[in-house]
């Protein structure tokens, strides 16, 4: 078994991702050759119009049919194949660092699946930034798909420390408008803010026309709320404490956790955003396996 320089990067784990690629579903801008379907036209491999000729143009892609059909000379069109620019947004807030009795914290899966994608995606010729938030944003790295900027991303991750409190919707506003050219945003989060402002914040970049995927990340224990005995709780973002019997908070409990689930769900649904609920006992490389494999069958449908 290698072994990784990196804390957060496990080759090991990655070899099962052979034949898989993170396929945009819609039309993206950028600038160097990879797998997805770009707005620009140009001389490439699917054919998307035609145009009458001008002088200098290559006579090579000159349509013989059209001039056969009106005696009139055209060029072919095709649209050009080109990489996906993307943005990962990492949720690093108090919040993210919760372990019940997990292997990894909210925060140390979010970095795992983060460099993974990471990874993924230069892989296949695209490039990718990365943004590490808290309140403020505590990491920006502009996009890139050189082995380079891998290793500053990699190495990105492991200086980070989780935060405290959060500000999910204000940054993505300050986001939306910094990110100029259309592409792929991912984003990482346990999203605990204000749900109405934080889908108000997620389109803001529907707006901007990017696509957006939006991994929602949970502990078991956020979900199952297994505790037994009176229990003090305390906020890991403010420090409130509240001392609290859990057999008399658990179905109240479960039906808002669930309510505040399918809110997100619903809403991003409405928004064509992906939504994907994960929890840190299922390993990442598993996890995000199964869903680019359903990923890439609704895509080719």
């Amino acid at each position: 078994m290698a072994k990784s320089p990196y804390l957060y990067f496990e080759p090991d784990r990655l070899a099962k991702f052979a034949n898989l690629n993170l396929l945009a579903r819609q039309v993206v801008e950028g600038f160097i050759s990879g797998l997805h379907r770009s707005p620009h036209k140009g001389f490439s491999v699917e054919f998307s119009g035609q145009r009458e000729y001008s002088p200098g143009d290559d006579l090579r892609h000159l349509d013989w049919v059209a001039w056969a059909r009106t005696d009139r000379f055209y060029i072919k069109q095709y649209e050009q194949e080109t990489n996906l620019r993307a943005y990962i947004l990492l949720d690093i807030s108090g919040s993210m660092n919760y372990r019940y009795s997990g292997e990894v914290t909210k925060y140390q899966y979010g970095c795992f699946l983060a460099a993974c994608l990471a990874y993924l995606m230069c892989r296949q010729q695209d490039t990718v930034g990365m943004v590490a938030f808290d309140r403020k944003i505590r990491l920006h790295l502009p996009p890139a798909s050189t082995p380079a900027h891998l290793d500053r991303l990699f190495t990105g991750l492991e200086s980070l420390k989780p935060g405290k409190q959060t500000a999910v919707a204000g940054t993505f506003h300050e986001l939306a408008e910094r990110i100029a050219k259309r592409g792929l945003i991912i984003v990482i989060s346990d999203l605990y803010d204000d749900q109405t402002e934080v889908m108000r914040a997620l389109q803001h970049f529907c707006y901007k026309k990017h696509q957006l995927i939006l991994f929602h990340l949970f502990d078991r224990a956020e979900l199952d709320f297994p505790f037994r005995k009176m229990t003090n709780f305390v906020d890991m973002e403010t420090g409130e404490k509240m001392q609290v019997d859990p057999r008399l908070l658990r179905d109240s409990y479960r039906d808002e956790v669930n309510s505040f689930i399918e809110r997100y769900r619903k809403e991003c649904s409405d928004r064509k955003i992906e939504y994907i609920q994960v929890c840190t006992d299922e390993p990442y490389d598993m996890m995000l396996l199964n869903y680019l494999s359903r990923r890439r069958r609704l895509i080719r449908r």
